[in-house]
């Protein structure tokens, strides 16, 4: 989105194609859209690097569209040129000083080349989706193939211009990002017909089938906070859209044991490449014969919902029995934070549908170096400090392992009188500032980065494998995790609770000191510290919360606050430090 919505932040290189000309690059429409925009940004500003194109390409000097002002076309031929000739025949058989504006040419080709490294850049290749392992490998193979030519091509362009016309020869190469971020492998959605819903438009946008990363993945978003509530209304709105397929991407995905389809508008593809590295990408096979649970659309028009839906939200669509979940199109919804906790509202109304238990908390088995091990859950809203104590446990010599089940967002279920919880995602969407030092680093092979250089920079990092989120897995404690209370001298981090009413009152109220991960500051309060479904369906979630403490007690269960002190100024590494020690006693007493 660039000056008035008019140049793309989003390019998208055809993956068909192979790339060993020059030609494919300087006379593509996307070389061509990239030129205008950096014309008309240094004209703007008067820059010395338009030096050359003042003198020799300038048509109109009073138009205020670029392409008008300058010749575009013979700037773009003249690029071409320079790729295998020298300013001496651009001279001899253009009347071009190249020599007089070497220096500001030289620098507006660094700017054009930087620009391009800045955008969002992703291939796309049209293939049917094979189901044999080796040719899917084959067909993933073939379009990194093309990526790497294309980065080739690039730099290749870049490098034979800029010496070509400085005659120097540079003494230390640099193999920079040039290519495409992130490779998609689509097909048409073959769907059966009695598998399908009523409107049909579902259906023609392309479906992703397999995804290939090019680290590092770093992306650039024009927002990087989230705020406020999706509401939750009633409304047939399938039947009121129609997504064309060349501006929109399906992205089939698991969202725990739940599929959903989560439509994406080309422009926020980074939002679509962070949700193939957080969710499980469903192999198209395995859904032929089902419908989704749940569908997201990020990247709506903004005409289309009402001011109080602007920054998303969830609708009941009778009509087609689905939830669906919307983001529209606005540079402050471009945060992938918008994208994941919408995915995750409608699969928290799917589960308080079913008689189920949404959580906003992470699970964890702690394993003890002397064999002692207990599964614990954490549930607290943004902030409370729950990744931060998990991680703790892990600086601790007596802790041989803390495997996370999930991270985030997790449901529970009662089978066979026992409740059990699920996870939801593969991965986990954190702060880089609460991370460990150095960790980001030893993952950036395989994480996606969000605005690295922001406050509230984000990583999305993949940790958990499928089969391990989708099996029930038990739960010995479960405690709220409290990161506003203070820890007296002789005073428990950990207090129990002694009844229903007790546990209820402080999960439900689900206080925190807000660490600015969203717009929040101080202390706020969140119905069950979580505003992704609980809230939006408050009265049947309350019954369901009833019912799971109650058989959380009867089964022995043990249930409590955790102090994590996360929120408190000069505590927010000793907090979850002794947060982290007092579990480990917890585990090693059994008690």
């Amino acid at each position: 989105m660039g000056k008035n919505g008019e140049y793309p932040r989003s390019y998208i290189i055809n993956g068909s194609s192979t790339y060993r000309n020059p030609f494919q690059i300087v006379d593509s429409e996307n070389f061509v859209v990239l030129l205008k925009e950096i014309l008309e940004m240094l004209d703007e500003k008067n820059d010395e690097s338009l030096s050359l194109f003042r003198e020799y390409f300038l048509i109109n000097e009073k138009s205020e569209r670029i392409n008008e002002k300058y010749d575009v076309k013979r700037i773009v031929d003249l690029i071409l040129i320079l790729s295998f000739k020298t300013p001496e025949y651009i001279y001899e058989n253009y009347g071009i000083d190249m020599m007089k504006h070497r220096k500001s040419f030289l620098n507006f080709i660094e700017i054009l080349y930087n620009h391009w490294r800045n955008k969002h850049r992703f291939i796309i290749k049209s293939e049917r989706y094979i189901s044999d392992t080796s040719q899917k490998l084959a067909a993933s193979y073939s379009l990194i193939r093309s990526n790497n030519e294309f980065k080739e091509l690039i730099r290749d362009l870049y490098r034979q211009v800029a010496f070509n016309v400085s005659g120097e020869n540079p003494k230390v190469l640099r193999q920079l990002p040039s290519g495409a971020q992130v490779a998609f492998l689509i097909d048409k959605m073959r769907i059966p017909k009695n598998q399908r819903f009523k409107n049909q438009w579902l259906y023609e946008p392309r479906m992703v089938w397999n995804v290939i990363f090019e680290p590092p993945a770093i992306f650039y978003t024009l927002s990087n906070k989230r705020q406020g509530v999706f509401p939750f209304k009633r409304r047939n709105i399938l039947s009121e859209l129609k997504l064309p397929k060349l501006h929109w991407v399906c992205f089939p995905i698991y969202v725990g044991r739940m599929l959903f389809y989560v439509y994406v508008h080309v422009e926020f593809l980074a939002m679509g490449a962070g949700v193939a590295n957080l969710f499980e990408i469903a192999d198209l096979k395995e859904i032929i014969n089902r419908k989704p649970d749940g569908i997201v659309v990020f990247g709506l028009s903004e005409k289309m919902v009402s001011e109080d839906e602007k920054r998303g939200v969830v609708y009941l669509d009778t009509e087609e029995d689905v939830i669906v979940g919307v983001v529209p199109f606005s540079p402050a919804n471009d945060y992938f934070g918008y994208m994941k906790k919408n995915i995750l509202t409608v699969h928290n109304l799917r589960v308080i549908e079913r008689g189920n238990l949404p959580v906003h908390g992470a699970l964890a088995k702690v394993r003890l170096i002397n064999g002692k091990s207990a599964y614990i859950l954490l549930i607290g809203d943004s902030g409370a400090g729950k990744s931060e104590t998990l991680e703790a446990l892990n600086r601790y010599e007596e802790v041989a392992n803390v495997d996370i089940i999930f991270d985030d967002m997790g449901s529970l279920e009662i089978q066979d009188g026992k409740i059990v919880a699920f996870g939801t995602e593969v991965g986990a969407f954190v702060r880089l500032d609460d991370l460990p030092p150095g960790y980001a680093y030893s993952t950036i092979d395989r994480s996606v980065f969000m605005n690295p250089d922001s406050v509230n920079a984000r990583v999305i990092v993949p940790f958990n494998n499928f089969d391990e989120i989708v099996k029930p897995s038990k739960i010995d404690y479960v405690f709220y995790a409290n990161n506003y209370s203070k820890v007296e001298d002789n005073e428990d981090e950990i207090r129990f609770f002694e009844n229903v009413n007790e546990a209820l009152e402080v999960f439900s109220k689900g206080a925190r000191m807000a660490k600015g991960t969203t717009h929040e500051r101080g202390i706020t309060t969140s119905y069950f510290a979580n505003p992704f479904g609980a809230i939006q369906m408050k009265e049947k979630h309350h019954e369901t919360a009833i019912k799971f403490f109650e058989q959380m007690f009867r089964t022995g269960m043990k249930i409590g606050e955790l102090k994590t002190q996360l929120g408190i100024p000069g505590y927010e590494h000793e907090g979850p430090l002794k947060a982290a020690r007092r579990l480990i006693k917890l585990i090693n007493d059994g008690k």
